[in-house]
């Protein structure tokens, strides 16, 4: 390659890399997505992509209150964690008394499939009490266990295990057909 044409190319790049930082696609993003909402650097500051969940809406329920606990094995016993997740639900339930609740309980397979659904029964009435003892009216919920038919994952594993061992709280608009 002779020495003018090398030049030549080498001008010819830089002249449009220059043509393509003078473009700018702050008007093109504009127009296909919402601006972002700013960010504070807080803990609490929405997931990107949910900035406008409506507050009492299902989504609300389910990314700012949480809507599973979880127990030790054999057990139908809430322990802090759960007992926290269920303050939480029930002052939420409490501020939007519109919405109707679902308990679903589930166990792992640690046991006869009659004492699985037994257990997993314990679990949903047990987290419906609690949160009736936080002033959510008992006629907004009913409890349902499904023993280990429903499990999240099949495994071995302990740590995996407990994923089974949950209670679920589905919010409703109106009771499930009988």
């Amino acid at each position: 390659m002779s020495a003018p044409t090398g030049f030549v190319r080498r001008l010819a790049a830089a002249t449009m890399l220059l043509a393509l930082a003078a473009c700018s696609t702050t008007d093109i993003a504009s127009v296909e997505e919402p601006a972002a909402a700013p960010m504070t650097g807080q803990t609490n500051d929405p997931a990107p992509g949910f900035e406008n969940v409506a507050m009492g809406s299902e989504e609300d329920f389910i990314l700012n209150v949480g809507r599973r606990i979880y127990f030790k094995q054999d057990s139908a016993t809430l322990d802090s964690v759960a007992m926290a997740t269920l303050d939480n639900q029930a002052a939420w339930l409490n501020r939007n008394p519109s919405w109707l609740l679902k308990l679903q309980g589930f166990a792992d397979d640690s046991g006869s499939a009659a004492k699985m659904e037994t257990l997993s029964q314990k679990r949903a009435d047990a987290a419906m009490a609690y949160l009736v003892s936080k002033g959510v009216d008992a006629r907004r919920m009913w409890a349902k266990g499904y023993g280990n038919d429903r499990e999240v994952r099949d495994c071995t594993e302990r740590s995996c295990k407990v994923q089974n061992r949950r209670v679920v709280t589905n919010l409703r608009t109106q009771p499930d057909a009988a």
